[in-house]
């Protein structure tokens, strides 16, 4: 009887274990931050093997896959239940729609919307591989019942900022208005948090988490919160 009760326990702590370490579903990015690609002026170099991939790509996988996505028209969300939209280019009427079913059937969103980007990049004004500068997702936000407001007379904000219970580095942020019950803005409107049907959406009016160098040695552990609290069941 107590070697089938140390057996049973064996089997316990192992299936526990072995859940903990399952990876996460595969999460869709939707970006135009070099995340997936080397940020090269020459097609070569930017898809060279040796290059060292951005450090964000597998934090967001989860240990997990990331699936780049192109375009958010239907039915290439249909298979997510994750997704991130990093800086991404203005959507659609098709996509802004698609979008929004996702969200509200379920899907968990994290949404990087800076209104202004502040890290450096090879590509010149006008190239179509530059990271878009300002984000231009207001017919969607507005939808959601957000307003996204950047005013550069603002006190300039740089650095790790406490928000939702979380430490995030930021760079020149925005600030989001909720004008709708079913979001809410946090702290000084840094990031804001929506439950659209039976979808969550988590907005940083910021994308500085994101950039390759680690200047405040904190952004892989505040990625890694935004995604849990964006993606996690709790």
């Amino acid at each position: 009887m107590l070697l089938v009760t140390v057996l049973a326990a064996a089997v316990l702590l192992t299936s526990g274990q072995r859940r903990a370490a399952l990876p996460r579903a595969a999460t869709g990015l939707f970006t135009t931050l070099p995340i997936l690609w080397n940020e090269e002026r020459d097609l070569a170099a930017a898809l060279r093997s040796d290059q060292q991939p951005h450090w964000a790509k597998a934090v967001i996988a989860g240990g997990g896959d990331v699936v780049a996505l192109d375009t958010l028209a239907e039915p290439h969300l249909n298979r997510l239940r994750f997704l991130v939209m990093a800086q991404p280019r203005p959507l659609s009427p098709q996509e802004n729609v698609a979008l929004d079913a996702w969200v509200r059937g379920g899907g968990r969103l994290l949404l990087f919307a800076d209104p202004m980007l502040t890290e450096e990049t090879v590509f010149a004004i006008g190239d179509k591989r530059r990271p878009h500068d300002v984000v231009m997702l207001d017919p969607l936000l507005n939808h959601w019942g957000l307003q996204l407001e950047f005013d550069s007379e603002d006190e300039f904000k740089e650095g790790p900022t406490a928000m939702m219970g979380l430490t995030v580095p930021v760079n020149v942020p925005g600030r989001l208005i909720a004008v709708d019950r079913q979001c809410r803005a946090w702290d000084q409107g840094d990031l804001a948090t929506c439950r659209i049907g039976q979808g969550r959406v988590l907005i940083l009016a910021d994308a500085a988490v994101l950039e390759r160098e680690d200047t405040w040695g904190i952004q892989d552990k505040a990625l890694r919160a935004l995604l849990d609290a964006a993606f996690s069941d709790r």
